[in-house]
């Protein structure tokens, strides 16, 4: 699996903007985009990336499969059709995006009311039919993954909530020994870890480096890729210019103390607990 390790988030980009940061994040060199059907943005994601050369690019949306909140969720996959299901929901997401693969499509939050394990299946079997480079999934703990282990199912990607405040040590060091790759979203909880903690500009003076190119490279030492939304082209531009410099090991010490377990998701949506 290669995935490139800074990814532009897309969430809550909508309309034109939406199309000239995808444009000019693909201009400064990013090429991991990553979007999902709740963002309801593919048809602009879409038309940001259709000049670009597309086997050069990493481009991700996420299924959505739970049934909770008002209009949060969007039910794209019934039981009584796994298969075909999973497959009409990759379609539409293709034809939104206006190409012919993604190279992961992640069922976006356990609901283990759903057959997720099938759905993983079905999800496999679009890799077959080459709609499909990688299945995956999002917000899954180390039970909802060893329960898909259990089945026999790999688990390329795992896209969740990972930051200083939530340094998820055991559940990377999990992901590592099955061979699924984390996924950061939030890298900066939201851009409030930044504004409390002066510890990151001072570790990154050093180095000429900013707080957030700080976070950034704290997660590639943890070989965790990370997806990261801005719509400047000056943090654009930090975001990606993160493999020039190393943490050393004390640097990395202090940035994991400041772990708290707090997390910026919330909602009745999630099944952190399990």
């Amino acid at each position: 699996m290669k995935i490139p390790m800074v990814g532009l988030g897309t969430w809550k980009l909508r309309g034109k903007e939406c199309v000239d940061v995808i444009c000019r994040a693909l201009e400064i060199g990013y090429r991991h985009i990553d979007t999902a059907f709740v963002y309801e943005n593919h048809k602009e994601v879409g038309e940001g990336i259709k000049s670009f050369d597309r086997s050069k690019l990493f481009l991700t949306s996420k299924l959505s499969i739970g049934q909770a909140g008002k209009d949060m969720y969007l039910s794209q996959v019934e039981d009584t059709n796994i298969e075909g299901s999973v497959e009409a929901a990759l379609d539409l997401a293709l034809k939104e995006l206006d190409t012919d693969y993604l190279d992961a499509f992640l069922i976006h939050w356990p609901y283990r009311e759903r057959p997720l394990e099938e759905i993983l299946v079905a999800l496999f079997k679009m890799v077959d039919k080459g709609k499909l480079r990688f299945p995956g999934v999002s917000n899954y703990t180390m039970h909802h993954l060893q329960d898909a282990y259990d089945a026999g199912l790999k688990v390329p990607f795992n896209q969740v909530e990972f930051h200083p405040y939530l340094n998820q040590e055991e559940l990377r060091k999990f992901c590592e020994a099955h061979d699924t790759q984390l996924i950061a979203y939030r890298p900066f909880g939201k851009g409030k870890i930044l504004e409390s903690e002066s510890l990151f500009e001072e570790i990154g003076k050093p180095y000429g480096k900013n707080g957030a190119q700080v976070i950034l490279r704290w997660l590639i030492q943890k070989n965790i890729a990370s997806i990261a939304k801005s719509i400047s082209s000056e943090h654009l531009k930090d975001n990606l210019n993160v493999f020039d410099f190393a943490l050393t090991p004390s640097d990395e010490a202090q940035i994991d103390a400041l772990n708290k377990n707090f997390r910026y998701a919330g909602g009745d949506w999630n099944e952190f607990e399990y």
